[in-house]
């Protein structure tokens, strides 16, 4: 196996390294920028009493930040292959900015749902960042790199509603929005300043060709298929817990506040960054031994994560097992498939991305579903079958898997 990516022509790695403190710093962007699409969760009933929507449509807020999510992976992300990428992730933040801006100012609800719809749109900004930290992290060091700055989106994602939830009580649902298009604005500054211009050599793909080649690579790439479709797995999972486990944790016995419930996501925050290192173990060569390991674990922590209603201390294990085995097996996903195209890794991201966001949103539609249907015991059946699935797949492709990673290589 050679020890570094074949390069496509006109395309060479680029020299600018980033030091310690700026990958920090993208790993902050990315949790500000992805907790943006969560905020709304908590606030759904203060915007649904302040514009007097019907609580039964007030939700669709949610689902059209999710959805312009991922038409952003769709369309914005890829263009990190075409441009300039400091420039092009300076500008989605001042985009970004605005439409936080015009969120906290919303006077109706069409700025309101105007403003969430760009809010989703622009916050693949951290997709874009995670390209360019594996764009100018050595190659010894590329993992690590992406799972620091993954980890700092996962923390993002959990952080969302107790950041939300806490400064809205005490200021008001719109305070949330203005503070981060505060926090946003401030980090674009420092973001220029840490991060060095660099030049690319300028894209000879039109747009539409960049897009249409996005489909090609999943015809010449097996492995990021099969990330891919692990991606979906591992993010139904995550979403199975994460979506469901406010009903039980809120009803009788427990009957929990949502400040509380949100206390919960300091637990997978744990499980979070200490999954950081496995990159470390991606840059060994070890994926596939990772991968498997943290499969298993998954699978284990739907054991403790079953007992909520006995036991609060091994339910927190299970949140922390199971955090740590999603964000190990997503940082080692995306350090075998950054590395096999480094002139595409845009539309790598983008194209891998689609599949946590359909396996988030069918994990959460499930779960729920499932919970009405068969309570929380259901909740963690669905939970064990998927991970079960996951660990068959997983098993089934190595062959397949490593072939391609040989070859691309």
């Amino acid at each position: 196996m050679s020890s570094s990516p074949k390069l496509r022509p006109n395309y060479t790695e680029s020299q600018a390294q980033l030091s310690s403190m700026a990958v920090f710093l993208y790993a902050v962007i990315c949790g500000s920028a992805v907790a943006t699409v969560y905020f709304s969760q908590p606030l759904l009933d203060m915007m649904a009493i302040e514009f007097g929507i019907n609580s039964s449509i007030i939700g669709t807020v949610v689902t059209v930040t999710q959805i312009c999510y991922a038409f952003g992976l769709l369309f914005l992300v890829p263009l990190g292959d075409m441009f300039n990428p400091r420039r092009l992730v300076t500008g989605m933040i001042v985009l970004l900015t605005i439409a936080l801006s015009i969120v906290a100012f919303a006077s109706n609800p069409w700025f309101l749902f105007l403003g969430m719809g760009m809010v989703g749109f622009l916050a693949v900004v951290a997709q874009v960042l995670v390209a360019l930290a594996a764009d100018r992290a050595p190659q010894y060091r590329r993992g690590r790199t992406i799972g620091v700055v993954t980890s700092g989106i996962v923390i993002g994602i959990l952080l969302a509603r107790t950041f939300a939830g806490t400064l809205a009580d005490m200021t008001g649902w719109r305070s949330v929005y203005f503070a981060s298009a505060v926090i946003m604005i401030s980090l674009a500054l420092v973001f220029l300043t840490v991060t060095p211009d660099t030049k690319r050599p300028p894209s000879k793909n039109s747009y539409r060709e960049v897009l249409r080649s996005i489909k090609d690579l999943f015809v010449q790439i097996p492995l990021l298929r099969i990330r891919g479709l692990l991606a979906f797995f591992i993010f139904s999972d995550f979403s199975i817990l994460w979506s469901s486990m406010v009903l039980p944790m809120s009803s009788s016995p427990l009957s929990f506040s949502h400040s509380v419930i949100g206390l919960f996501g300091l637990a997978g925050v744990a499980g979070a960054l200490a999954a950081s290192s496995a990159g470390r173990l991606a840059d060994r060569g070890l994926g596939q031994r990772t991968t498997g390991i943290a499969l298993l674990l998954l699978l284990c922590s739907w054991l403790p994560i079953g007992l909520l209603l006995h036991s609060m201390w091994l339910f927190i294990i299970g949140i922390v097992m199971l955090d740590f085995a999603v964000q190990a097996i997503h940082v080692t996903n995306q350090s075998m498939i950054l590395s096999v195209r480094p002139e595409a890794r845009g539309r790598l991201t983008a194209g891998y991305m689609i599949f946590y966001s359909f396996g988030s949103a069918t994990g959460a539609i499930a779960s729920t579903w499932i919970y009405s249907w068969a309570g929380w015991f259901g909740v963690c059946m669905l939970g064990v079958l998927v991970s079960m699935i996951a660990l068959i797949f997983w098993a089934c492709t190595l062959k397949t898997s490593d072939c391609s990673l040989n070859n691309q290589q």
